[in-house]
């Protein structure tokens, strides 16, 4: 398909597929003015740390099939076919598989594209394209559910599908409704906004693979327990059970258009059933191990198996006979799928991490990538549009393959562990590397200066740099002041009407020793006017003198620089003297009815001063 719309992308730089086309992903950070060149894993932007820069490759397939679309109308056969030349200026040219019905060469998707791996690593069971091609669904044995992107292959979404490692999955034929099955026997209906309406309990032991009738109103099952079912759609119900395998039965697929099933198992034998009546039309005794794959041909006519005996077998179902055996995996052959529009052409994926090409008529291989997988290739699927091969690997990976553009071979062989390593080696540098951003506004420019710790302002500055940054201070705070300018009251520039800034306290005797001075002691009177001898505290402030009537009120206390004075005597209320005090002496006349008591204050009396107001209880 047309990786790419313009021959200047040929030249594409990490030797990936020139029908890749590379380009930055995201929006470009602001530089910090003044910098020279920052690492961009470095630039903070949005007040988030930037990812590393990389080049999103995709493949681009509208310009091709747009091309093919308005080329299909005057194309009556193969005399009109345009055949590309191998060239590097006649990309703009390259057409869908479709339009090379007669050159299914051109479908061998031998070209390294991209590789998906989740942040926590499983074994990939099973890979499906969804029906319009637009993303990839990948079933993992953490029983997850991952989508990536069908066009730059990247990270969508992910969901926690099953309780246990998903090991089957397929789409209806209609495109609405995908079936999944785990390994603890579980089926699940999924619509394609992955919503889940309906599972139910379908084996006691681990199902292995599903495949859905023509009509799509039936759906088989096969699993651990050598047994096979067919399950009503609409209803979840068991219609038939099909058993006749001795073991494991691996792998089921219903014909395409009849009602035909077949299915291997670890016995070692392809058994074909009559899904009405529950009963084994014939058996195929060609493995000499575990079938661990099958699948019909579009055609209806050929049936490719695949197993652990390193062979890959093509029946044809119209004679019972062998069409063709291909040998050439050195491992034994987990996966095997037939190209969606040329019927002669198919994919395997090894245990070894093999991926090779067949073509019915040729006994060699036509492709192959002997080290695109470190461990077994359990899945594989082609895209509808036939231009990309994806594979599930038990390396936790998942790889996107592509077919070579016009100009180029497909001698590029492709290291996985190699691969592996260098992506190793970037993740180490990013993580050494990574460092939380600093908090900055929105609306602040990118900078890589951050402010420096709280210092007060009575501190020196360490440095007298002009070039310096500024200290960080709020903004309605003065400018701190400077020991060099003795312009203000307090030793600098102050701006009008601004009061001037806190300053700390002097510690008390001036000396830099913070401990509390010793008490000091006061002079008290004592009732009879002597003078003692008390310990006080240093800040005792002692309370006003006592003030009877309504006498002037006393100055507030000062302390003076010597010892404190003494309070002055009491004085009671004279005959003329109210509210005053004065000297404790007989009245004049000598009253006998004197007595030497403490009078006591009744408070003001009725006529005494202005009147206020009183209130009765």
């Amino acid at each position: 398909m047309s990786q790419a719309a313009s021959a200047n992308s040929a030249n594409n730089n990490n030797g990936s597929a020139s029908a890749v086309v590379g380009r930055p992903v995201g929006r470009s950070p602001l530089r910090p003015q003044g910098e020279g060149n920052v690492p961009f894993s470095k630039m903070v932007f949005d007040g988030k740390r930037m990812r590393k820069a990389i080049q999103r490759r995709t493949v681009d397939y509208n310009h091709s099939l747009t091309r093919w679309m308005q080329e299909r109308v005057w194309i009556r056969d193969r005399r009109d076919t345009r055949y590309l030349r191998p060239d590097a200026n006649f990309i703009v040219e390259l057409l869908p598989p479709v339009a090379y019905l007669d050159h299914p060469i051109n479908a061998v998707t031998t070209k390294f594209v991209h590789t998906s791996t989740n942040k926590i690593r499983y074994p990939v069971n099973v890979v499906r394209w969804t029906p319009e091609g637009r993303r990839l669904i990948t079933g993992s044995s953490s029983g997850e559910f991952t989508l990536w992107n069908g066009l730059t292959f990247n990270f969508e979404t992910i969901l926690q599908a099953h309780d246990s490692a998903v090991r089957a999955m397929n789409w209806s034929h209609n495109d609405n409704w995908m079936v999944t099955g785990d390994h603890s026997g579980i089926v699940k209906y999924w619509q394609s906004n992955m919503s889940n309406l309906k599972m139910f309990q379908g084996h006691k032991e681990a199902i292995r693979d599903l495949t859905f009738a023509p009509s799509d109103t039936r759906f088989a099952t096969c699993s651990d327990d050598s047994l096979i079912k067919i399950w009503d759609f609409n209803t979840g119900a068991e219609e038939k059970t099909l058993s006749g395998h001795g073991w494991d039965v691996k792998c089921v697929d219903w014909h395409p258009y009849k009602a035909l099933l077949a299915s291997g198992s670890k016995d070692n034998l392809i058994k074909l059933w009559d899904p009405k009546t529950a009963k084994n039309i014939t058996t195929l005794h060609g493995h000499k191990n575990t079938v661990l794959a099958l699948q019909w041909n579009q055609n209806g006519n050929w049936l490719v198996s695949a197993g652990r005996d390193q062979l890959v077998r093509v029946y044809d179902v119209r004679v019972m006979k062998e069409l063709q055996i291909f040998r050439g995996h050195k491992r034994e052959v987990c996966s095997a799928k037939w190209h969606p529009h040329h019927e002669r052409l198919l994919a395997t994926g090894g245990s070894d991490g093999a991926l090779m090409f067949w073509m019915t008529g040729q006994d060699g291989p036509i492709g192959e990538q002997e080290t695109a997988h470190d461990s077994n290739v359990w899945s594989l699927d082609w895209h509808p549009v036939g231009h990309i091969l994806v594979s599930g690997s038990n390396d936790h990976t998942t790889r996107f393959w592509t077919r070579p553009r016009p100009g180029e071979t497909t001698v590029d062989k492709f290291d996985a562990s190699q691969h592996a390593n260098e992506e190793n080696v970037r993740e180490d540098e990013s993580v050494k590397s990574f460092e939380p951003p600093p908090f900055r506004p929105n609306n602040a420019p990118p900078s890589r200066v951050e402010p420096p710790p709280f210092r007060p302002l009575n501190v020196p500055r360490p440095s007298n740099n002009a070039n310096e940054t500024p200290l960080f201070r709020p903004p309605n705070m003065p400018p701190p002041m400077r020991a060099s300018q003795n312009n203000g009251p307090f030793g600098g520039n102050m701006p009008p009407g601004a009061p001037p800034p806190f300053r700390p306290p002097p510690p008390p005797h001036g000396g830099s020793n913070m401990e509390p001075p010793p008490f000091r002691q006061m002079r008290r009177p004592d009732n009879a006017g002597n003078m003692n001898d008390h310990q006080m505290p240093p800040h005792f402030r002692p309370p006003p003198p006592f003030r009877s009537g309504n006498g002037p009120m006393p100055p507030p206390f000062r302390p003076p620089n010597g010892p404190p004075a003494p309070p002055p005597p009491f004085r009671r209320h004279g005959n003329n003297d109210r509210g005053g005090g004065g000297p404790m002496h007989p009245p004049p006349g000598g009253n006998k009815n004197y007595q030497h008591h403490q009078p006591y204050n009744r408070g003001q009396r009725r006529n005494d001063g202005p009147p206020r107001n009183r209130r009765h209880h």
